[in-house]
Order: C-alpha cells, then structure tokens, then sequence
C-alpha cells in the first residue's frame, strides 16, 4: 500500500471518548510507511514449500528455506502482511506474559517451566539478531516496558513475579512503587509496577516491508490476493486449489495465525480469532510526549483485558492498543471510543489530543493459551496461536517450522509436541469471545 496522507481531523481524544468523531484514518498507521502495492506475478505451476499467510510467521519461515537452499512461494489472501503483523502494536517481548512463573511450574514442572521461559528469552534475542544481521530498519530498540499495576495487590503478585522469573529464567527487572513512578510514566491511575528493562520495540511496517524485501532478495516469491482454499495430499506432496488457479508443492507451511482459512480444519479448530484494535494521534509536540513518558518504554497494564500503548517510532504520536469495541462496527469510529476512555483514565490531560487512525487485527487465541508449531495429521506444517504476543513468537516459530520441515536439529522447540487441544464446541468460540471479554472487564472493575 502506497503511503497515504491523513484526512483532516474530526476528533480530539475527548470527543472520540464520547462517540462523537465522525471520521477517521481506518486503516494501521503504520501501513503508511509500506512500499507501494505491486500486481501479483503468474501463479506458478509448482513450488517446492507453499507457505499459506504472509505475516511475519511465514516470511521468517520463507527467508529459513531459502538460506538453506529450498525456494518458497508464499501466499496470502489480502495484500502481503495484510493480517496482525502489520496491524500490531510493536511490542516485543520474551513471548511468555501468558502465565505467572508459579502458574507456569504449577502446570509443568519445574524443569519444562524453565525450558519454555528460557526459550521465550531466546525469541527476545533472536528478533534482535536476525533485525542486526539482515540490516532491517524497523527502528528495533531495547526500551524495556513497563507493566502498571491497577489494583495496588497486583503489585505485590508483580514483585513476586519478577522475582521467580529472575530465579528460573535468569531474567532481570525492577519494581517501581507508586510514590516513584512519575519517572516512568505521568500518571496517579497506577499503584506502581514492573519494568523489563530488556524488552524491545519496533514499527512493524518497517519490519515487515524488510523481511519481505529480504525473501525476495533470496529468491523467495510473495503473492498477495491468492486465497488459498484447499490442500489435497496426492502421494508425492500437495495440490492447492487457490483463487488465481492451482498449484504443486512438495510440502505446505499453515502461518495464518488469528486468519481463520479452510485449508486446515486441524488449525482451524484449534485457534480462535479475537480482534484487538488500536488508535493513535496526530503528530504531537515531541516534548509533550516525553512528558507523559519519560522513559519512552513500552506500557501496558495488569487487567485481564489490558491495555498497551507507546509512543510511535517514527513520529511523535501516542498508540493505544485494547480490545475492540462491540457497540458499532469495526469501521466506525464509535467502535474505537472505549480505547479513548481507557487512555483518558490513564491521562486525563490528554484529551484535546487530535486521533487520526484507528484499526483492528485478528490476534490468534489457543484454547491452552500456548503458542503451537508441530505438523498436523494431514500432513500440512503449522505454526500460530501466539495469543497477542506474536511479534517475537512469530518471528522465532516461523524460523523453528521451516527448520523441522528441513529435518534439522536445530528446529527443536519445546513448544513442539505439546498437547494441541481443541474444544468440542470450538465452532462457537469465536462467537463466546465478546461475552468472555465483558465478563473480564466486569472483573476487573469489581477486583475479583
């Protein structure tokens, strides 16, 4: 997509609070830094490895093949990168928030615990390598985040967090109390919280639009607009039945995460899409931003739906991440007013701030909450379900699928082989989403 320019404004944060914006940028903020779109080449006859979705899990798994040799064609329905890896909020962390340290031994032992949180802190690095090594410029820095605690026994349960995954996982961070957190962040709305010194930021645009150019540096072939809507095993590989014709592989990689597609109804009945949307504002006074967020790390917040929000890399704007609104449609402006409301708990003082883009994304849920990889019993390579923390996770498991598709050791995960469970009404879990969002948000506001 071509950059674009922004509208005239019709909103501050404080009427987009109150529903009455009437039209914004409906569209990631970050697109504006894409290159241009270009038309799709012929569909080829046969490829070795099809990987089915373009995001950030499918091209990390096209660039693995291709230095080692295999060639790679990746599809996708939209426009390339048209799903979450270009629709996030670029926060890039150790890719297990999911769960407690203690919850996460609870569940598996002492010794898998500390294998999967080791491994979570080797997505983190990874990211960082490959951005280094391939010379992306995606504005990749290690600004930490801060987690603000919005019950004061969150931060208690942080502290004692932080200490467990500094004992297991060798993982440093430091708490911040109430009385000291103006120098992390503006506000009285938190009780304290938690910093991750070493968690990392990107734009994701500009990630993307490198990984991609890269892949096709390699050889690699990327092809937007070919949805891909059957794969039938035919002895020596695979058919794929698309909507620009028919194409060959030897082996097929599913990268579709929260993009609910029919090829693999084992993936599709073990992921569940939950959309997320965003807002950010209008350029600001630089200072102003550092006013609110000295630090300028990443932020987010300790309620069970949650917040996330920084300044943008690139210009100086303030992005705000949550759930999406469930009062209007996902095009309106009106669906994007909680996210001001939210904001505005946050920092009052921000209300005559202009917003000019709101968007959503389909971030892949897990029944388990577990990101997966592994290969399904149809024969078809997945690799999804990073339950919103999917910018290094995706980075990290599309590298480990096209190294086990290569029967390489190095492909070894310790998310490989965990159970990949599914649910027997899986088929109505997309539809249950919003009633299990209002129930959290009910108790986050009565603390239970």
């Amino acid at each position: 997509m071509a950059a674009s320019s922004t509208p005239p404004l019709a909103a501050t944060l404080a009427e987009l609070a109150q529903g009455r914006a009437a039209a914004l940028t409906m569209a990631p903020y970050w697109w504006e830094r894409l290159p241009p779109e270009t038309t799709p080449p012929p569909l080829p006859a046969q490829a070795d490895v099809v990987i089915v979705g373009s995001g950030f899990t499918g091209l990390a798994a096209a660039l693995t093949l291709l230095r080692a040799g295999r060639s790679a064609l990746v599809l996708d329905a939209g426009r390339p990168g048209y799903g979450a890896s270009t629709r996030n909020g670029g926060q890039v962390g150790s890719g297990n928030q999911k769960f407690r340290v203690r919850t996460l031994i609870d569940m598996m032992g002492q010794k898998k615990a500390e294998a999967l949180l080791h491994e979570g802190v080797a997505m983190l690095n990874h990211i960082e390598t490959l951005v280094q090594d391939e010379n992306i410029a995606c504005h990749f820095t290690r600004c930490g985040r801060f987690r603000g605690a919005v019950q004061p026994e969150h931060y208690d349960a942080m502290a004692r967090d932080m200490e467990d995954l500094k004992r297991h996982a060798g993982v440093d961070s430091f708490m911040v109390p109430r009385a000291e957190q103006d120098r992390e962040i503006a506000t009285t709305f938190f009780h304290g919280g938690a910093v991750l010194p070493q968690d990392a930021s990107l734009h994701p645009g500009l990630y993307h639009a490198g990984l991609s150019e890269r892949v096709q540096q390699a050889g690699g072939v990327i092809m937007g607009g070919t949805a891909v809507t059957k794969a039938q095993a035919d002895g020596t590989g695979f058919v794929l039945q698309t909507s620009r014709g028919t194409v060959r592989a030897r082996d097929v990689i599913i990268a579709t995460n929260g993009y609910r597609q029919q090829v693999s109804q084992f993936c599709r009945q073990r992921v569940v899409p939950v959309t997320s949307a965003l807002i950010a504002t209008a350029p600001l006074p630089p200072q102003r931003l550092r006013d609110l967020m000295p630090t300028g790390r990443m932020y987010g917040n300790s309620a069970r739906v949650f917040a996330y929000f920084r300044s943008a890399p690139d210009e100086p704007r303030l992005v705000w991440g949550g759930r999406v609104g469930r009062n209007a449609p996902a095009a309106s402006p009106r669906a994007y007013a909680h996210l001001a409301r939210d904001l505005l708990k946050v920092f009052p003082q921000a209300g005559d701030m202009p917003v000019s883009h709101a968007w959503s994304g389909q971030i892949g849920y897990t029944f388990d909450e577990f990101p997966h990889l592994g290969r399904a019993p149809d024969g078809l390579y997945y690799a999804m379900g990073y339950c919103g923390t999917g910018v290094s996770r995706s980075t990290w498991f599309g590298r480990k699928i096209a190294l086990q598709l290569m029967d390489k050791r190095d492909g070894f995960s310790e998310f490989t082989g965990l159970r990949f469970p599914s649910h027997p009404f899986h088929w109505a879990a997309p539809a249950a989403v919003p009633a299990f969002e209002q129930w959290y948000r009910l108790r986050d506001t009565l603390n239970i």
